[in-house]
């Protein structure tokens, strides 16, 4: 565990210089700039060139798919499950939904390539294309039935729309009709694409930082707990159960762990301010979770090799 630790402590480390930054050179304009330059063009591209690249009919896409979407929606129905028991409000149950389902990709890809190299990064890209379009399709349509108040509808279809000119996803699609295509290495193309991918990681894990913020905790430590359980233990354990049952590739089911045990997505925030949930806490479980996941993500790797 404690190998592992180091080999994730600089990812971690990234998003701690990012937060104090922030601090430090609070003009918004500029960390506005860098969040707009990562989720539209160095992700993107990052998608693009290795997803074209990828040797597609070699990849177990399958079973990874089974083993992601086994742990996601058992965790989405454990956080919906979770928050009707006790009784939450569906703007603070919208949230445990989300916070117990949805996870951060960026740091994903950034600890697949820290632990297993190019490889890693490559299976990271991959889970990211079977798991990208389900998670936030899945995720925008729960949270319009439980925040199912006026004007709800109009929310729900103009999400979809903006899902739909997602650069993510379009990324994805593109990379999947350039590799069906037999166009894996157009010259100039996916040159820039990879110069551009290769300065993602850092600058997300900077930007992934920045945006963390622990207000909005106040008294409501019970959601915050339940959502964290629910993304940092039940997902995990989950997975694990899947990846005994199908036996995947070794590398396929490292991947899928690391996605498994990662915190929140930051994005998250942004869903739950769009479509009418509680967007402080929603800030709230991001920080918690991506602290905590310092700890619990070298540990959940620990014990799955462990068992596997």
């Amino acid at each position: 565990m404690i190998g592992i630790a180091v080999l994730v402590a600089p990812s971690f480390l990234l998003i701690a210089v990012g937060y104090a930054a922030r601090r430090l050179l609070p003009a918004a304009e500029f960390w506005n700039t860098l969040d707009k330059l990562v989720y539209w063009l160095l992700i993107p591209a990052l998608f693009l060139a290795k997803i074209s690249s990828a040797d597609l009919g070699s990849s177990p896409l399958g079973a990874f798919a089974a083993i992601l979407y086994a742990g996601f929606f058992g965790a989405l129905a454990f956080g919906w499950v979770a928050q009707r028991l006790i009784g939450l409000a569906p703007a603070q149950g919208s949230d445990v939904v989300q916070g117990a389902g949805r996870f951060n990709t960026f740091l994903g890809l950034a600890i697949a390539g820290a632990l297993y190299g190019p490889a890693g990064l490559q299976a990271g890209v991959l889970g990211s294309a079977l798991l990208v379009p389900v998670v936030n399709v899945s995720v925008v349509t729960v949270l319009a039935a439980m925040l199912g108040q006026r004007g709800s509808g109009s929310r729900f279809f103009r999400t979809l729309g903006e899902l739909a000119r997602n650069p993510f996803i379009l990324s994805i699609l593109a990379g999947l009709a350039f590799n069906l295509a037999g166009l894996k290495q157009v010259p100039v193309l996916h040159d820039t694409a990879d110069m551009l991918g290769q300065a993602a990681l850092p600058i997300m894990l900077l930007a992934v930082g920045a945006n963390l913020q622990l207000r909005g905790i106040g008294g409501a430590w019970g959601p915050v707990a339940l959502a964290a359980f629910g993304k940092l233990v039940v997902f995990p354990l989950l997975v694990l159960a899947a990846i005994a049952l199908i036996e995947p590739p070794q590398l396929v089911a490292q991947v899928a762990i690391i996605y498994a045990a990662l915190p929140v997505a930051a994005s998250a925030y942004a869903l739950a301010r769009q479509m009418g949930g509680d967007a402080e806490l929603m800030a709230a479980m991001i920080s918690v979770q991506t602290a905590l996941a310092f700890v619990t993500l070298p540990a959940t790797l620990a014990l799955a090799g462990w068992l596997y």
